[in-house]
């Protein structure tokens, strides 16, 4: 590698990460500019490397939304704690494919090391088998996939080499709640977005276990039952105890959903609304949402592990499997990946579980922070129960104030919020997930808010 072109980009990448607490949220340049920027006619002979990541790194520094700084509280989206970042940089410079131990033994190592600590800071069992997937939607699919198996191979269906046609009925209960990525999955899987049973949640958006049982009483065969740790919009928590001793009366399989929620185990503050999540059969987790690690780090744990591995293990002549070895292949539906482990490994160890319980409970202070200064205004009503690192903002009682208020906000660039409907209103979301977000950062978010409310209102003609 050309020792200037590192020199280089690492500059440029300095650059951008100096920036962070400072730049605007928002991007700087249309589409079109973007387009002229980067587009063209592919040329005839290259261009010199350097150019050509100078070239990326202007675009870069006018078409990016700083989605990894301080200030972003759109969807649920962490940042990248340094240690993770560097260990990101040496996974792409290692280029190490990560499906077989013996092609990389050091992310194989990594990745097992990394799954015990998560078991363990996270309460699950220890036996349980973990698959290193991109991100909460694979996550989701890799569970489920086992839960399909093996539920058909308890009622004598071989769904691996058989397939689903003229396989016995697969029952999925999920919340009226549940993620959309839940039914992505199902629909990828062969069982359906739209066969789902869905259960009744309450004004918070947790399932309500007395209806889960109503709902139970109509599944008749192999039943998958899906809860949430973590509402999308409230932050709030299906009641898993119950539902989890509601499940095992059933015989049904039940899979949580924790992409963010599931971190609030690490917490002595928080645990109680995980109290139960031992008791599942699979979990969904998303380390870059929580645990701020680069993207590409989602985390499917499954309490059965041959079913997992019969769910995604391959076999061929010229593979060289590890008998007493991790071959990550085996836990997720890829085989040629990138080594997705690294990072992982690397944000825990220097966090450390001190770090890690520090960083969750800081964001849902701040969120609380969020709902104490912007209720202070009486146009502002905050409409969830802020239990996590959630807060869901109403102004003016009004879709269209609140609609106006958020497209002041993300044109402002000081920060970006995301909007959403919560119980058939138009809401502001406001999720705190990154290490770097500071109580300054709250505040000074804060005051761009209601600057853009008092804008908004006034073009609105209202008092």
């Amino acid at each position: 590698m050309n020792p200037e072109l590192i020199a280089r980009t690492m500059q440029h990448a300095q650059k951008y990460l100096d920036s962070l607490a400072t730049r605007p949220v928002r991007e700087s340049a249309t589409q079109a500019e973007l387009v002229a920027m980067l587009g063209g006619p592919l040329p005839e002979e290259g261009e010199d490397p350097i150019a050509t990541i100078d070239r990326l790194a202007s675009a870069g520094e006018v078409g990016t939304v700083a989605c990894s700084g301080p200030r972003y509280f759109g969807f649920v989206i962490g940042g990248s704690v340094p240690a993770a970042q560097a260990a990101d940089w040496l996974t792409t410079t290692w280029d190490q494919n990560a499906g077989l131990y013996v092609i990389s033994p050091v992310n194989s190592v990594a990745e097992d090391v990394s799954a015990q600590w998560l078991l363990d800071i996270l309460g699950l069992p220890a036996t349980a088998s973990v698959g290193y997937v991109t991100g909460g939607q694979a996550a989701n699919l890799t569970s489920l996939a086992a839960a399909r198996n093996e539920l058909l191979r308890r009622v004598g269906w071989d769904v691996e080499q058989a397939g689903l046609q003229g396989a016995p009925k697969i029952h999925v209960v999920t919340s009226a709640e549940s993620h959309v990525t839940i039914f992505n999955a199902l629909r990828i899987l062969g069982i359906g977005a739209n066969t789902p049973k869905r259960v009744p949640a309450d004004a918070q958006g947790r399932m309500i276990a007395g209806e889960l049982r109503k709902v139970l009483a109509t599944c008749d065969g192999p039943t998958i039952i899906c809860a949430q740790a973590g509402n999308v919009n409230s932050g709030a928590f299906d009641p898993l105890d119950e539902i989890a001793d509601i499940a095992r009366l059933h015989g049904a399989w039940l899979h949580v959903d924790g992409a963010f929620g599931l971190w609030a185990a690490v917490s002595p503050k928080l645990r109680h609304f995980v109290r139960g999540i031992e008791k599942a059969d699979s979990w969904a987790l998303d380390a870059h949402k929580w645990l701020n690690v680069p993207y590409d780090s989602g985390i499917a744990i499954v309490a059965h592990s041959e079913a997992h591995r019969r769910a995604f293990a391959s076999m061929a002549s010229y593979l060289q499997p590890s008998s007493d070895k991790r071959d990550p292949h085996e836990w997720a539906p890829e085989f040629s990946r990138r080594a997705r482990g690294l990072a992982v490994w690397a944000a825990m160890r220097s966090l450390g579980r001190s770090g890690i319980r520090a960083m969750i409970e800081r964001s849902c202070e701040q969120a609380r922070l969020f709902a104490e200064l912007l209720s202070q205004d009486s146009r502002v009503k905050i409409l969830n129960e802020v239990v996590l690192n959630q807060t869901v903002v109403r102004f003016g009682d009004s879709d269209q104030l609140t609609a106006a208020v958020i497209e002041r906000v993300q044109q402002d660039g000081t920060c970006w919020l995301s909007g959403t409907h919560w119980q058939g209103k138009g809401a502001m979301r406001i999720s705190v997930s990154n290490w770097m977000t500071t109580e300054e950062d709250v505040r000074r978010s804060c005051a761009a808010i209601l600057k853009a409310l008092d804008a908004a209102a006034r073009k609105a003609g209202a008092p």
